[in-house]
């Protein structure tokens, strides 16, 4: 027996080693990077002159850095809910939709899909294409059924810029939540909603005394995920709206803002190395924090379902 064990622990370390290496070099390794260089300023992409928390407190108190700061910060926050709105809640109650059994259920559950398997550089082109001011396919179908005074710059107006790439973030990746929420919903015992359905219950009734309870941890996994995601996105910024989160920084979100400050130069947003290091050591604070939280609650909302 403890042979077995033996061979069955050395059997999941070879599995696990090479995935911990892969781990360890391309995502521990240049976090660990990113807070010693924020320690540091400097001209190049290595700075030289240890400065301590001195980067950390000119964030926080000169006014065009934590201008950049908050604002990128609300911008995320207003960014998440949104796709917190449509991933989670819509992407909730399609899973529901194609988990009832009807001719087409199977080829929406593919469907639904689809977008996921695109690059986010494409998804970014063709929203960008649909919402042309000169040839968009958006504004045509806007002007055709007598809609045309709600036309707007949709990527060229603060008001509508950051909103219009939250949705291009939620098509591409609507497909997920489905996937998980039906997984869950599929995994239900078919005798409780059955038993349900003969008491009389219809189907808001299983969705609130049934369906969520059963796939509470699901939400709080698509939640997360949907979060770390938000708060570290870049591609979808960078295809849309440009490095500097147009139009007037409205679009601009942690990920631009890393990539802006230490990649940039000094005319183009730029703010050197160190700063930028800064900058993506409070972004890896902020997504723990956040994660820690929402597994905090949703924890405590499994338990509270448990009694």
């Amino acid at each position: 027996m403890i042979q077995a064990t033996k061979k069955h622990t050395r059997f999941l370390f070879m599995f696990i080693f090479p995935a911990f290496i892969i781990y360890t070099v391309f995502m521990l390794l240049p976090i660990i990077n990113s807070m010693k260089y924020s320690l540091y300023s400097g001209d190049g992409l290595v700075p030289g002159t240890f400065v301590g928390l001195d980067n950390f407190i000119r964030l926080f108190t000169e006014e065009r850095y934590y201008s950049r700061f908050w604002g990128a910060f609300g911008n995320n926050i207003k960014f998440f809910l949104i796709v917190t709105f449509i991933q989670n809640i819509l992407g909730f109650f399609m899973a529901v939709f194609i988990t009832r059994s009807f001719k087409g259920s199977g080829f929406m559950r593919k469907l639904s899909f689809l977008p996921t398997t695109l690059s986010v550089l494409v998804v970014g082109f063709i929203f960008k294409l649909i919402l042309n001011p000169y040839y968009g396919i958006f504004d045509k179908v806007l002007e055709a059924v007598g809609m045309g005074d709600f036309i707007i710059p949709w990527l060229g107006d603060p008001r509508s810029a950051l909103v219009i790439v939250s949705i291009a973030v939620s098509w591409q990746f609507f497909g997920e939540s489905v996937l998980f929420y039906s997984s869950g919903i599929d995994s239900i015992d078919e005798s409780i909603m059955e038993a349900a359905r003969i008491d009389g219950a219809n189907i808001w009734h299983e969705i609130i005394h049934i369906i969520l309870p059963s796939v509470l941890p699901i939400v709080g996994i698509v939640t997360i995920l949907i979060f770390i995601g938000d708060f570290t996105q870049f591609d979808i910024i960078f295809a849309m709206t440009g490095t500097r989160g147009d139009p007037n920084y409205s679009t601009d979100l942690f990920g631009s803002l890393f990539y802006r400050t230490a990649f940039s130069s000094a005319e183009r947003g730029g703010w050197g190395t160190g700063m930028g290091a800064t900058v993506a050591t409070m972004m890896f604070i902020t997504v723990t924090i956040g994660v820690g939280g929402f597994l905090a609650f949703f924890n405590k909302k499994k338990e509270e379902l448990g009694k």
